[in-house]
């Protein structure tokens, strides 16, 4: 059974960093997409940054250009979104997701995967 689980999630002041990791198991990562998602109380989802499955490309929204980086370890089967610089928009629950396909990323759209994590609490506040 194919499983996604996020961690990392928590509160940070702004301009804080944090690193979320999505470890997938039940199927072999390096034959997905994966993206991370958030979703922000009264607001609906949307993409943050998608990966391809070698990690050759990589998408982000304008928002969090800059200062997310998303990144893959397929031999440990984990994707890791690195945040810097947290803003209080910021603050949503943070998904990650899979999509069994390959090739270039050209953009990052929460209903183009089929496979989610439970997600992680991201909160920016002083």
């Amino acid at each position: 059974q194919l499983q996604l689980v996020e961690s990392g999630g928590g509160l940070v002041q702004p301009g804080g960093s944090l690193r979320l990791s999505c470890v997938g198991s039940g199927f072999t990562l390096d034959d997905f997409r994966i993206g991370w998602f958030r979703q922000a109380p009264g607001k609906g989802r949307e993409g943050v940054s998608c990966i391809s499955n070698d990690g050759d490309s990589t998408n982000y929204a304008d928002s969090v250009e800059g200062r997310f980086t998303i990144s893959r370890d397929n031999d440990k089967n984990t994707v890791y979104l690195e945040m810097n610089s947290l803003k209080p928009e910021d603050t949503a629950v943070y998904y990650c997701a899979a999509e069994a396909v390959s090739g270039t990323v050209f953009f990052c759209e929460p209903n183009e995967y089929d496979y989610w994590g439970q997600g992680t609490q991201v909160t920016v506040s002083s």
